[in-house]
C-alpha cells in the first residue's frame, strides 16, 4: 500500500456510499487548487486522466 492510499481509503470509507456528479467533483478540484496551488499540476493531470479514461489507447 502506498502512503497516499490512506487518503483514498478514508475517502472510500467516509463517502463511498454517496453519489456525486462530475460537475461537483470538478468544483471540488477547483477549490482544492485554489487552496493548494502547489498541487495544480498534479490535479490537472488527474483531471485529464479521468476525462480521457474511455479514449482508445492508440499508442
Amino acid at each position: 500500500m502506498y502512503f497516499t492510499d490512506r487518503g483514498i481509503e478514508e475517502l472510500a470509507t467516509r463517502r463511498g456510499e454517496q453519489e456525486v456528479t462530475l460537475e461537483w467533483l470538478s468544483e471540488q478540484l477547483r477549490t482544492f487548487v485554489d487552496l493548494h496551488p502547489e498541487f495544480e499540476a498534479a490535479t490537472d493531470r488527474f483531471a485529464t486522466w479521468l476525462a480521457r479514461l474511455d479514449d482508445d489507447d492508440d499508442e
